[in-house]
């Protein structure tokens, strides 16, 4: 047997640690380290066998490799023996992108998710859960009456809910439904009233303005729907209008959702500068129990690159990573910018209709650049193959004039992307981030309504990707669902959809690869794979139990697979022992939410 696996230093411990003394030792179970593969080469052993031990000291890892060893060396009267019980110990999961305060929010307004994670489905039901709201608690005490995730795919009708119903909930409260996406929704007449948009209000650049009667000159009735950056104003003041008390709690709402899905390292991943300043201050207060990266909407870094202090190190589990572009809209909602046009176009509109662009090209050209410039990694939501050219377009230049750097440039959902793409972001050094869950979400919606077969097949490609050898990740982007690790996992080994069929079987990659995108290859993306991301000696005590492997089980059976326990440097995180301490500092902002891009 071994004498302890450490693949870089070839050590039995840690750095500074001593035998004897380690806090924890794991045994019992499928010990899956992800490092440098489906499971570590124990010498002596089987090819491919894992190893039997885990030995944690100070938050770090000390010791990886047999129990005997791992007794012998590293078990002292304190140390705590940990069976598995037969259960799965892998890294602890990394976000590769996801908007954590805005999970918050979503454990905190009417919830008005469908089938699996929620029962809404028709506008009836809508109506009902917005007014249970807004006779709540939370409700009485917010400006508007609000809620998240109702899905017009999914709706009895398959329409979004208009003014007209939406003034069954009241006509006295603006009442916002937020769309599924983030990326739409529909307000009541009052909503439409305090945002002054009425027939006489063009679409905004980048947005649109849903009409109704459209002989109402000059542009015609709006009908309560609103897309983009017509949609953007609504959430914000919807937002801002919950009580302070309730949005105070948006950061430790999330943190906790993201912890009982197993992931130790999260992503705040479009924050305005004043949810940076939130955020630093209540990191300034106590560490947070997750560690948290910052992206700032690109816009505003450029205005006040001062206040972005990127950096790779964490200050009490809070760190600013870079800039977040954001060039189109989503599939789902039919505002992706494609290069083809859809196979089904919104109604009322051409069947030459292929989305539109956020940003005007010179303008995502600039903001590129000011992150190139400024040493700020650059990731950028990418829905459509339009906007992935458009990134590649400008990634291009930029790097041209700057000169080619290991940079992290990192494409957010890339969901349309073609082979041509993958292969373009391979020569640049953009690292795909895969949108996996969609399979399962708007497979079907997808393949009969938005791409259509031949398009839909392909959609999140992750098998483009390793063919040419590159790294790739796959991330929840939470609000849009739960931020469901499992989720991420099964979507890409089975890519089956909500009717049962597989989703072009030639894209789906195994349980090994699966579990890479969101542990080593999501440290990889964040730079920090030398930290986090596998269990290998001296790297972080980031930890997740499972009821099973899903390495190693049937790709049917990873839906299946539960969170047992999450350990953040050695200290379990869930299930919570008490509730999540994260403080909320008085004389703060706490603007803490920003919409979804």
């Amino acid at each position: 047997m071994s004498e302890g696996f450490a693949p870089e230093t070839g050590a039995q411990g840690g750095p500074g640690a001593e035998p004897g003394a380690a806090d924890v030792i794991f045994h019992g179970g499928e010990i899956e380290t992800v490092a440098g593969g489906p499971g570590p080469e124990v010498v002596g052993a089987e090819p491919g066998a894992r190893p039997e031990a885990v030995a944690v000291k100070d938050g770090r890892i000390v010791f990886v490799g047999d129990l005997d060893r791992a007794l012998e060396h590293w078990r002292g009267p304190e140390t705590r023996l940990y069976d598995l019980a037969g259960r799965a110990l892998l890294p602890g999961f990394i976000d590769p992108h996801g908007h954590v305060v805005g999970t918050g929010l979503q454990e905190t307004i009417a919830d008005l998710l469908g089938d699996p994670d929620g029962d809404v489905g028709d506008v009836d039901a809508i109506v009902r859960k917005l007014r249970e709201f807004a006779d709540g608690e939370v409700g009485r005490r917010s400006a508007w009456i609000v809620g998240f995730g109702y899905d017009d795919a999914r709706l009895a009708g398959g329409q979004h809910p208009t003014r007209e119903d939406l003034d069954r909930v009241s006509t006295e409260r603006p009442v916002l439904a937020i769309h599924q996406s983030f990326h739409l929704g529909a307000v009541n007449s009052k909503g439409l009233e305090l945002l002054e948009y009425s027939a006489a209000t063009k679409n905004p650049k980048g947005g649109v303005i849903r009409r109704g009667d459209e002989s109402v000159l000059p542009f015609g009735e709006p009908n309560g729907v609103l897309e983009e950056t017509a949609f953007f104003p609504a959430s914000g003041h919807a937002i801002i209008g919950i009580a302070e008390q309730d949005r105070a709690r948006f950061l430790a709402k999330g943190l906790q959702a993201a912890a009982s899905y197993g992931f130790t390292t999260v992503q705040e991943g479009a924050a305005e500068l004043a949810v940076l300043g939130d955020l630093r201050a209540l990191a300034a207060v106590a560490p947070l129990p997750l560690d948290v990266v910052v992206y700032v909407k690109a816009a505003e870094a450029i205005e006040a690159p001062h206040l972005v202090e990127a950096s790779p190190d964490y200050l009490n589990g809070l760190r600013a990573a870079g800039i977040k572009l954001n060039l189109d809209g989503s599939p789902q909602g039919r505002t992706a910018w494609l290069r083809e046009p859809y196979l089904t176009p919104p109604e009322g509109l051409d069947d030459d209709y292929c989305g539109y662009p956020t940003l005007e090209e010179e303008v995502a050209l600039d903001q590129v650049r000011a992150g190139f410039a400024h040493g700020w990694q650059v990731i950028a939501h990418v829905n459509g193959d339009e906007a992935i050219a458009q990134l590649i377009r400008c990634v291009r230049i930029a790097t041209r004039e700057a000169r080619p750097a290991d940079r992290r440039t990192t494409g957010i959902h890339c969901q349309t992307a073609g082979e041509d793409q993958i292969e373009e972001f391979r020569r640049l050094g953009i690292i795909p981030s895969f949108f996996s869950m969609h399979t399962f979400y708007w497979g079907d919606w997808y393949y009969e309504t938005v791409l259509g077969e031949e398009r839909a097949v392909d959609i999140s490609p992750a098998q483009w990707a390793l063919a040419r050898g590159m790294v790739y990740t796959s991330h929840h982007d939470a609000p849009v669902a739960r931020p469901s690790s499992i989720a991420i996992l099964s979507g890409q080994v089975t890519r089956r959809t909500r009717k049962g069929m597989v989703l072009g079987k030639h894209q789906c990659v195994s349980g090994a690869d699966a579990v890479r995108s969101i542990t080593i290859n999501a440290a990889y993306q964040y730079g920090e794979e030398a930290d986090k991301g596998s269990i290998e000696v001296g790297k972080l005590a980031d930890l997740v139990i499972l009821s099973a492997n899903p390495v190693t089980v049937p790709g049917e059976a990873i839906a299946r697979i539960t969170i047992e326990e999450t350990i953040k440097a050695g200290r379990t995180i869930h299930p919570p022992i008490e509730e999540m301490p994260v403080p909320v500092p008085s004389g703060v902002g706490l603007q803490l939410f920003t919409h979804h891009c």
